[in-house]
């Protein structure tokens, strides 16, 4: 048992080593004894040994400690007065007696650091003295301190008094405003309210943004009363409350002249400096709707840099959708800037009606060249078959861009096969995107038309016509065309050779015809296709593949080795262990490493054992990863 009066000795001491030590066990033991010695201690030069002085205090606690560190509250030094400080508001609750004493200290500067302890007392007990402190306090900054603690405490029995206090100082109201935010009390609204009248501009703000926080509906009534008379600023600060209040969607519960009367209001409110001001009136303009909310909100979002306020700007069009079609959307489409006609664009493509599609071809034309991509964008996002002439023209155009809507539309979505043959003129196209995109297109409209043009593709000298026709027709159907497929195995080119093995994927073990035709690439010349093959086996599920994925293992390429191994992994092939733990001693050191970690990755009693006797080898990079490859096998067995 520690004796607590050898550390009382041991504190007398001038040794920092031995203060730290005797502090630490003072509070580990709660030696109420050294209390008097421990407060003595936060006033000494030694950092370590104030350190461990504070935590000894606060672990002991009590009355001893709080009558001990209170004299520090007076002391000129800053540092041992905010010491002292933070722990009379860890452990003050436990002497309220002493705290309210000080409370009413003459000092005034004693009573602000009592008010804002009391704040940190969680603790009902602490609202009564505090209130007294807000309402009676001939000091201001203490009533400051009072209602800041008061906000911090944040319980509803404080609402009361901290309502009488807006009739304070302009400093204090600040403070009780904050409070009562905080506290969220009904019965402050009312207060809050009728402090409006008799309030500077600055406090009048707090107190509107304070009822907006509260959220109570009974405000929303009171302050629209109140708009007519307010200011411009304060005015559009109500419009934030009422809007935060109801929120959008309540909007609409307000009376038709109430709601027309608050249209013009949010519309002026769009204009305030103040973007959280402009975010309000834009949701409660979406709500309301109106072509003069429309096109205010247009105006709007087409000022806002959409990349540096990406989520602003689709505040404003999503409220723009709300409002649906209207006539400001067209308006801005044909006569519109640049930042409105795109803003335009981005509402139309959430709106797909006919109505919508036909408003963008009608503008379409008058467009500037730079926002004509953005329309088609748009437009294909939206539109049916009533936009087919309107791509189908764009086929006939050089834009890249454009050419790239209209293709992705006509094919990929309409699949429409009356275009396969303009889109499969693009196949010749210089630019490789409009060629992958008319490709995919192709693909997606299939037919015997485009199957006869690919079918013509694959005899042409030309490598890449080739490759395009492989590619389209394994995924128009490989069954059917494995005539084409057996011939690409055997093309010149090797990445054709292995377009036509992607094209075998799904035959992959489960056709007859399939299998013998992809583990033939194992044998090729380049190591691109064999580790295609190496990749494709890895994913097949089928139960047949392992001995081909051994033959891998002996490839001349390092990285296709490596990729087979990877592949054993995956597929959790414990009969590869022996030939895993041969390859742990392969010359190259990447193969070597690889198939150590999988060794890992398969698991059981075989890849263990293998492991445990890796582990005790030479070679430190192969040690480790053998180490972590038993630690992680040891882990998931824990788990199960």
């Amino acid at each position: 048992m520690v004796d607590c009066k050898d550390l009382c000795q041991r504190l007398g001491g001038d040794d920092p080593d031995v203060l730290r030590d005797a502090a630490y066990e003072a509070g580990e033991n709660g030696c109420v004894e050294a209390v008097a010695l421990l407060a003595g201690l936060l006033c000494s030069h030694n950092l370590g040994v104030q350190e461990a002085a504070d935590r000894a205090l606060r672990k002991i606690g009590g009355k001893e400690v709080v009558d001990a560190v209170k004299p520090l509250l007076r002391s000129d030094d800053a540092p041992i007065r905010n010491a002292s400080m933070d722990i009379l508001r860890a452990v003050g609750s436990q002497d309220f007696p002493t705290l309210i004493e000080l409370l009413h200290d003459a000092d005034p500067d004693i009573r602000i650091f009592a008010s804002d302890i009391l704040g940190s007392t969680d603790s009902r007990l602490a609202v009564a003295p505090l209130c007294e402190a807000l309402l009676k306090d001939h000091e201001v900054n203490v009533r400051y301190q009072a209602a800041v603690s008061l906000g911090e405490l944040a319980f509803v029995d404080a609402a009361a008094c901290l309502g009488k206090a807006l009739g304070d100082e302009e400093w204090v109201q600040f403070a009780v405003i904050e409070a009562l935010s905080k506290i969220r009390d009904a019965a402050s609204v009312g207060a809050l309210v009728k402090a409006l009248d008799k309030s500077s501009d600055l406090v009048a703000s707090m107190i509107v943004d304070a009822l907006g926080e509260i959220g109570n509906i009974k405000a929303v009534t009171m302050l629209l009363k109140r708009m007519d008379a307010s200011p411009e600023v304060l005015r559009n600060k109500i419009v934030k409350a009422v809007v935060r209040i109801l929120g959008g969607k309540a909007l609409t519960l307000l009376s038709a002249a109430e709601r027309e009367r608050f249209r013009t209001y949010l519309l002026a409110a769009l204009l305030d400096d103040e973007e959280d001001v402009q975010d309000a009136a834009v949701s409660g303009l979406g709500t309301v709707g109106g072509e003069a909310a429309a096109a205010a909100v247009l105006e709007h979002a087409g000022r806002i840099d959409k990349d540096r306020h990406p989520e602003r700007y689709e505040h404003a069009v999503t409220a723009l959708r709300d409002m649906g079609l209207t006539e400001a959307l067209g308006e801005a489409l044909r006569h519109g800037g640049e930042g409105r006609r795109l803003a335009a664009l981005d509402v139309l493509a959430g709106l797909p009606c006919p109505e919508c599609a036909g408003l963008v071809m009608d503008a379409f034309a008058d467009l500037p060249p730079g926002v004509r991509p953005v329309a088609a964008k748009a437009l294909a996002a939206i539109a049916g078959e009533e936009a087919t002439a309107f791509f189908m023209d764009l086929l006939g155009g050089d834009d890249e861009a454009l050419l790239l809507e209209a293709v992705s539309f006509l094919g990929d979505k309409l699949r429409l096969a009356q275009a396969g043959e303009a889109i499969f003129g693009l196949l010749g196209h210089p630019s490789d995107a409009v060629k992958e995109a008319a490709l995919e297109a192709c693909v997606a409209i299939d037919g015997e038309e485009l199957d006869a043009r690919f079918r013509e593709l694959f005899a042409s000298p030309e490598p890449m016509d080739r490759l395009m026709a492989v590619y389209a027709l394994g995924k128009m159907g490989v069954r059917d065309h494995m005539d084409v497929i057996r011939e690409a195995l055997g093309d010149a080119v090797p990445d054709i050779r292995k377009i036509a093995l992607e094209a075998l994927a799904d035959m992959c073990g489960h056709e007859a015809e399939g299998l013998p035709l992809i583990v033939a690439g194992l044998s090729d010349e380049n190591r691109d296709v064999r580790l295609a093959v190496v990749e494709l086996l890895g994913g097949c599920d089928s139960d047949k593949i392992y001995p081909y994925l051994e033959q891998a293992l002996s490839d001349p390429d390092d990285w296709v080795r490596i990729r087979a191994v990877e592949a054993l992994g995956n597929r959790g092939e414990r009969e590869a262990v022996g030939r895993l733990t041969e390859l742990a001693g392969d010359a190259s050191k990447l193969v070597a490493l690889k198939a150590v970690e999988t060794l890992g990755e398969i698991g059981g009693p075989e890849a263990f054992e293998a492991l445990l006797q890796l582990a005790s080898g030479d070679d430190p990079e192969l040690v480790a990863t053998a180490e972590a490859g038993l630690a992680r096998l040891r882990d998931e067995q824990g788990e199960r």
